[in-house]
């Protein structure tokens, strides 16, 4: 499964300014204390981050056992951020944990995602960012191989056995890779491992309970941790929801179907706005030209770096959210009409940076569903369900089946997933879009199924994944509810969502174009050109 981020609220704190660096704890620390059973307090500092800093915010590093059988061995570090409540302390509802998903998302700014609840319902609550073991700032962070998502690498659809030998090679090499790099602590970054961490972390705190906002996999996150800890959850929002039952690779296989088709729901938006990107007046107009170009890339690379691969991932993102389509079409526009790469390795340079420890979300996504669950061993059974799921789904498939395919060969052992379940747990929300390809929408129903207090909010028909705090008041209105009051929608009966709402709109390109047009500032390429680089 591709990393499972969530991408609206990283859009929201890009915006903010809260992600301007990495935020990591500045020098400046106070001496800890000791928490409960023994671990250490949080040494409380200044952060680095300049916008973690506008907002007041505290970072620190927490010394969590890297193996939790074993609490009194080897210790590794979590980095921690927090933006206190600012409401009277007789309001205070105490501290909510955020995760932005991945595995391997960095969550440390998520702390400030507070400010985005409408209706301040966020300040009643300390907001608690952190890099999960491996990740980001967290000590050690686990990064393999720099270059291994470089330029211009072998198609994704092995039509020959040299490109299947090539990528099997590929994935077998960064596997090694990690093993190298990772030592003891790839076989600690499971699911599992991370809850406990969570665990620790609350004893930290001093709370009593935790209140819990994950994003794609941070609902899984979410369900395992009120699984084996339900009386330690008071509120608990999962936006973007995965299915338990499908962890992780018939997950892979789902997402490949429902991201082939939110490219043609993508392709048919680009056919509607002909007029803008001239890139065909159907959507199997665009369909065409998008396949005939990724074929052309094989033996003539864009500028000789954008092979197939890279341009399959530049329009992944349009699969998964609405956010990026006007960029994507602009920099495929520049190309088509201009033979103009830059726009699209501009795009891909910001998915898939390479330089040293540029890798380090992928080792970790790997790192943990490799191990969270045993994948098949035979290649024979990858090569025979990729290859049937290409025939109705071509778009993605492949692609995604070599972004795990070093779980082959993974060195650390895999475990068994927890049995999730909700039973004992308390009104959890639960937050999807119709035909979000990321985290399909069954897998809401069923998390519902298995969660009996928990209402599904669903924005109906739409494509975005993990998307709340973006603006769409239906469904951000209700989350500051629950989180104000614990108020949640009337659970409904049947086997469905129990809230509808509109899904976060289409942009409108068109629009725009007018807009400027009217204005007498920009023409076609010059519009293109702003929007690719926004």
């Amino acid at each position: 499964m591709r990393r499972l981020l969530a991408t609206a609220a990283t859009i929201g704190l890009v915006l903010s300014g809260a992600a301007a660096a990495a935020g990591a704890p500045s020098g400046r620390s106070a001496a800890p204390d000791r928490g409960a059973a023994g671990y250490a307090a949080i040494a409380w500092g200044a952060c680095e981050s300049p916008g973690l800093r506008a907002r007041g915010a505290d970072c620190g590093y927490l010394s969590v056992p890297l193996d939790h059988a074993h609490p009194g061995g080897k210790k590794i570090k979590l980095a921690v951020s927090r933006v206190r409540h600012t409401v009277p302390d007789s309001k205070y509802q105490g501290v909510m944990l955020v995760n932005p998903g991945g595995p391997g998302g960095s969550g440390l700014t998520l702390s400030v995602l507070g400010e985005f609840v409408p209706g301040d319902a966020g300040a009643a609550y300390d907001w608690i960012g952190f890099d999960p073991r491996g990740v980001g700032e967290s000590k050690p962070a686990l990064a393999c191989d720099g270059d291994y998502l470089g330029y211009d690498r072998p198609p994704y659809v092995p039509t020959s056995a040299a490109i299947e030998k090539a990528w099997l090679k590929r994935a077998k090499g960064y596997a090694a890779a990690c093993d190298r790099a990772g030592g003891t602590l790839l076989d600690h970054l499971r699911t599992t491992d991370t809850v406990a961490d969570m665990e620790t972390l609350r004893i930290a705190l001093r709370a009593e309970q935790i209140n819990f906002y994950g994003f794609s996999y941070g609902t899984y996150l979410g369900q395992v941790y009120a699984t084996l800890h339900p009386e330690r959850v008071r509120r608990m929002v999962l936006d973007g929801v995965v299915d338990p039952s499908r962890v992780w690779y018939d997950a892979n296989l789902d997402q490949d179907v429902a991201f082939d088709r939110n490219i043609k729901i993508y392709f048919r938006w680009l056919a509607r706005h002909h007029d803008v990107y001239g890139l065909g007046s159907t959507g199997k107009a665009v369909e065409r030209l998008f396949y005939r170009e990724q074929a052309r890339l094989i033996t003539k690379p864009a500028a000789g770096v954008i092979g197939p691969a890279e341009l399959s991932d530049v329009f992944l993102q349009a699969g998964y959210y609405v956010f990026g389509w006007e960029a994507v079409a602009s920099a495929f526009a520049a190309w088509v009409h201009d033979r103009d790469p830059a726009p699209l390795k501009s795009l891909y340079d910001q998915g898939s940076p390479q330089e040293e420890g540029a890798d380090n979300g992928y080792a970790v996504y790997l790192a943990v569903q490799c191990t969270d669950v045993q994948w098949p061993a035979s290649w024979q059974k990858w090569r025979a369900d990729n290859w049937r799921v290409h025939a109705l789904a071509p778009f993605e498939t492949w692609g995604n089946a070599w972004y795990n395919a070093p779980c082959l060969t993974w060195g650390s052992k895999a475990g068994k997933p927890v049995a999730v379940t909700g039973a004992k747990a308390p009104p959890v929300l639960l937050i999807s879009e119709t035909l979000d390809a990321a985290t399909p929408f069954p897998g809401s129903l069923e998390v519902r199924k298995r969660f009996p207090r928990s209402v599904l909010v669903e924005g109906v028909g739409g494509t975005t994944h993990a998307g709340s705090l973006f603006g769409n008041a239906c469904v951000d209105d209700t989350i500051a509810a629950y989180l104000a009051t614990g108020k949640l929608p009337k659970r409904v009966k049947a086997n469905t969502s129990d809230k509808r709402c509109e899904p976060l709109p289409q942009p409108d390109p068109s629009a725009r174009a007018a807009r400027m047009e009217r204005s007498g500032s920009l023409g076609r390429l010059e519009l293109q050109a702003l929007v690719s680089t926004r």
